[in-house]
């Protein structure tokens, strides 16, 4: 990182922007292209996890290339001034690459669906097993992550 005074590097601080945001940004290389999906997420054990139709271009792009990269940003507050080159923001980042598996497995599929709903609620929730054959996780092992922060 270029800007070393921004950099983040407690973990704990890191795990907290994970905790805190509500989208993550998944890119991926569809072919020599670069493909960015804004998904609703949750974060455990080291992983993110994101649900999905079994089929589509996500889906597709995975099983050629798992590699990922991820982003999640929350804006604390815009900083005007007069001038526009003054104009700034305050807000807390993370960046980040892994591994996507598609987890089809029933009882690892439903472990991903309780992190990904217990990122949005304190409720516990059961599946139907109709939605949960219509439904693919995928899993992220994270690489490595960096967080900023201005």
């Amino acid at each position: 990182m270029r800007r070393k005074e921004k950099e983040i590097i407690d973990k704990k601080q890191i795990e907290q922007i994970l905790q805190e945001s509500n989208v993550c940004r998944l890119a991926m290389v569809d072919g020599d292209k670069p493909y960015i999906v804004p998904m609703n997420f949750g974060y455990g054990s080291g992983c993110l996890f994101f649900h999905s139709a079994r089929q589509g271009r996500k889906i597709d792009v995975i099983k050629k290339n798992p590699n990922v990269c991820f982003e999640l940003d929350q804006l604390i507050k815009f900083k005007k001034a007069k001038m526009a080159c003054k104009w700034g923001a305050e807000y807390k980042s993370v960046i980040g690459s892994g591994k996507a598996h598609l987890l089809d497995d029933l009882e690892e599929k439903i472990k991903g669906l309780n992190i990904i709903m217990s990122q949005y609620s304190d409720r516990t929730f059961e599946y139907p097993d109709d939605m949960l054959e219509k439904t693919l996780v995928i899993k992220v092992v994270i690489d490595k992550m960096t967080g900023k922060q201005s």
